[in-house]
C-alpha cells in the first residue's frame, strides 16, 4: 500500500471514529443528515427491518442505500459485511439467515467494533461476529461467505481493485456480492480527488460507475447487475468539477468453476 493510501486509510479512520465516539453523528463534514445517519435510516430499509432494533444500531447507519433485500439470505448461509460500522447490515442479515447461518463484520475502526461488539451483547445476538481488519485485505479465510455485503464503504476505498479481488478470494464458488455505494457518471476533478475531507465524506473517491463494475468484471466477477441508481444529491452538494453522483445498488456472482 502507498503512502498516499495509507494517508487516506488514517483519514478516513479519523473520521469514522469521532462518529463512533459521538464528536460527530454524520459522515459529512457537516452534520447534516446524509450516509443514511438518524432519521433517513428508515428511508433506506423497510420500516418493518428495523422492527426491535435499538437507536444504538439504527442511529449509526452509515450507509446509502439497503444491501440486505435484495441479497437474497436464505437460512444457514455465510455473510460477510464489508465496513460493518454499528452493525446494522450484521443485524439485520443474521435474522434471515437464523441460527445455521453466521455473518462476519469486517471493520478497520476499533471504535465502531466496540460499537458493534455493545450492540451485539446488547441484542443477545450470536451467530454475529466482529473481525477487524481493512476490507483490501480482509481477515477471513479462501473460500468462505455465501454472501458479500457493502453499504457505502467501497467508495471509501483508495485501492478499490484490492477490494474486488478480496472479495473473489473470499467468496465460495457461486457466492455472490450484493453493494450499495456511491458511484458517479464522469470524473472528479485531480483536485476534487485529492481532497481527503471529502474522500471521507463519501463524495471524491467515489468513481465513474463503468469503471466500476469493470474492475469488478476484472477481479472475476459475471453477471454484474445495477439494481437500482438514484441521484445522490441530498448526500452531496454540487461544486463545479464534480459530476453526477448516484447512489447505486450492484450485485454480481463468483462464478461456479
Amino acid at each position: 500500500m502507498t503512502q498516499e493510501q495509507k494517508s487516506i486509510h488514517e483519514f478516513v479512520q479519523d473520521r469514522y471514529a469521532s462518529i463512533a465516539l459521538g464528536q460527530s453523528n454524520s459522515c459529512c463534514g457537516s452534520d447534516d443528515d446524509c450516509c443514511g445517519t438518524n432519521d433517513k435510516t428508515v428511508t433506506l430499509y423497510d420500516a418493518e427491518m428495523l422492527v426491535d432494533l435499538p437507536v444504538d444500531v439504527t442511529g449509526l447507519s452509515l450507509g446509502c442505500g439497503d444491501p440486505v433485500t435484495i441479497a437474497g439470505l436464505n437460512a444457514g448461509e455465510t455473510v460477510v459485511d464489508l465496513g460493518s460500522g454499528g452493525g446494522i447490515d450484521c443485524f439485520l442479515a443474521a435474522r434471515q439467515v437464523g441460527a445455521d447461518g453466521h455473518v462476519i463484520g469486517v471493520d478497520m475502526t476499533p471504535a465502531m467494533l466496540e460499537k458493534a461488539n455493545a450492540n451485539k451483547a446488547r441484542m443477545g445476538v450470536e451467530n454475529v461476529e466482529f473481525r477487524k481488519g481493512q476490507i483490501e485485505a480482509m481477515p477471513i479465510d479462501d473460500n468462505t461467505a455465501d454472501v458479500i455485503m457493502s453499504n457505502c464503504v467501497i467508495n471509501l476505498s483508495p485501492d478499490k481493485r484490492a477490494v474486488f479481488n478480496e472479495a473473489i478470494r473470499v467468496l465460495k464458488p457461486g457466492g455472490r456480492v450484493s453493494i450499495s455505494d456511491i458511484v458517479t457518471e464522469g470524473e472528479f476533478t485531480p483536485e476534487l480527488r485529492a481532497d481527503a475531507e471529502q474522500w471521507a465524506e463519501c463524495v471524491t473517491g467515489a468513481i465513474d460507475v463503468n469503471e466500476y463494475t469493470q474492475m469488478m468484471a476484472d477481479a472475476g466477477f459475471v453477471d454484474i447487475a445495477i439494481v437500482d441508481k438514484v441521484d445522490a444529491g441530498n448526500i452531496v452538494t454540487p461544486q463545479p468539477g464534480m459530476p453526477r453522483i448516484y447512489s447505486a445498488r450492484i450485485t454480481a456472482y463468483k462464478p461456479q468453476a
